[in-house]
């Protein structure tokens, strides 16, 4: 594949600090389920994929790490090169070998239970799938609880993947095993990691 001044363009200035700084604000999201931190715009990948989910995929992948690509992603060979040169990581050719999944179109996305869910043994070996979404706070409000949750939070993502409350249920029961989520909209972040769960929500 031919590199094309898109393909390189577009990482980050100060990789160490860039990296440092959107690390930290992943893991404090992870502990703080539910909870919006700020993303600054360090990456401009190409479109369809965004600054902000280009930003995690910079800090998160490597050449270790199997990334599979949703549809309208994938078809962009700009993204493909892209992530290729920034990050070094493979394509995943099925959702259950990635680790990492980048997805711009959630409400379209595919159901949760065919990523790697790991296995009893060995949990970590699951995928993190990193959400594009429009806005964290103007969707359907979530009232989430669980672990890092004092008694309960809210957040409002939108889009999301159909019958989210239903697959989320799903991928709760599946403890150890399980997905974990990263939302991100313009300018910033959440997280579900598989441990949080969704109050009172049937559909």
């Amino acid at each position: 594949m031919e590199l094309s001044s898109r393909s390189i363009d577009g990482g980050f200035v100060e990789p160490v600090i860039a990296a440092q700084g959107v690390f930290r604000a992943v893991m404090d999201a992870m502990a703080r389920p539910g909870t919006s931190g700020e993303l600054p715009p360090l990456a401009r990948p190409p479109a369809p994929l965004s600054p902000e989910a280009g930003a995690v995929a910079l800090t998160l992948c490597d050449h270790d790490t199997p990334v599979w690509l949703d549809p309208p992603l994938s078809a962009s060979e700009e993204v493909r090169a892209w992530l290729g040169f920034h990050t070094g990581a493979p394509l995943a050719f099925t959702p259950a070998e990635a680790h990492f999944a980048l997805v711009s179109r959630p409400g379209e996305l595919i159901a949760l239970e065919n990523f790697a869910q790991g296995s009893q043994e060995y949990p970590d070996r699951s995928a993190t799938l990193i959400l594009q979404t429009e806005t964290l706070t103007g969707g359907e409000e979530l009232v989430l609880t669980g672990p890092g949750i004092e008694t309960s939070t809210t957040l409002a993502p939108q889009p999301l993947p159909r019958h989210f409350a239903t697959q989320w249920r799903q991928n709760n029961s599946r403890f150890p095993r399980g997905i974990d989520l990263v939302l991100v909209a313009p300018g910033a972040l959440a997280c579900l990691p598989r441990t949080t769960r969704i109050a009172g929500k049937d559909a």
